[in-house]
This record gives C-alpha cells, structure tokens and sequence, in this order.
C-alpha cells in the first residue's frame, strides 16, 4: 500500500502547471473518475476512465496558451487530499481569467481514483 504524501500530491500538480498531459495522465488509474463543478447532476458532469479524462484536459490544454493552479493549501486526510488552489488561466485570444477553487483527489496505490473539483463562479 502507498501511503499518500504532499510530495505525490504536489508531483500531479507539477505536471498540470506544466501543461503537460502525459505527464498528468501518468497520475491516474484506469478506472479513474474526474467530476467537474459544473453539469446537471449533483456531482456536475462525470467523466469516466483514463481516456476519456485525458481527452477532457488535453482539450483544456489546447484551449489556453497557459493554465497555472497556484496551491494555497492541501490537507491529507488517509487516502485523500484536499487542495485549494488559484487557477489563472491565459486564453489565446490574450483572455484571462482567475477563480478560486478546491479539488478533492482520492488515491489507491499512488494514482487517483477520484478527482472532484469545485470552484467559484465570477460574474462581471
């Protein structure tokens, strides 16, 4: 059994601010679920195995010239950490936005399981 450590959790984080997506994808199980904050369901919307997650960052990825989650903190709970973290994001176009946002990461045997994020909505 792997015991979760802020230094797995901080190596996940290290390969999406490098926009990286087969280094992020190496940070997940198969049967990995993401549930985004945003969909029509309690959860958002589920997005389920490694495929389909790769495919949902790597279009974030493509989407924005950089995307940075800056960590504000992260607590380890047995399997689970809990991270907040500032996310700003530059858009091709020059765009950029910034929220706040927590993702709750549920690991078994050194790669994630879960991802659940929530994040704050701006209005203008």
């Amino acid at each position: 059994m792997t015991t979760l450590t802020r230094k797995i959790v901080d190596s996940v984080g290290d390969a999406f601010n490098a926009n990286d997506i087969d280094a992020v994808m190496k940070h997940f199980a198969e049967d990995a679920v993401f549930d985004h904050a945003v969909g029509p369901d309690e959860h958002g919307i589920r997005f389920e195995g490694a495929q389909t997650i790769r495919g949902v960052f790597d279009g974030l990825f493509q989407k924005v010239a950089n995307v940075h989650w800056e960590t504000l903190d992260c607590a380890i709970v047995g399997n689970k950490a809990y991270c907040e973290y500032r996310r700003t994001a530059t858009h091709k176009d020059g765009k950029k936005d910034e929220f706040l946002s927590v993702d709750i990461l549920t690991y078994r045997g050194g790669l994630i399981v879960h991802k659940d994020t929530y994040y704050k909505q701006r209005t203008a």
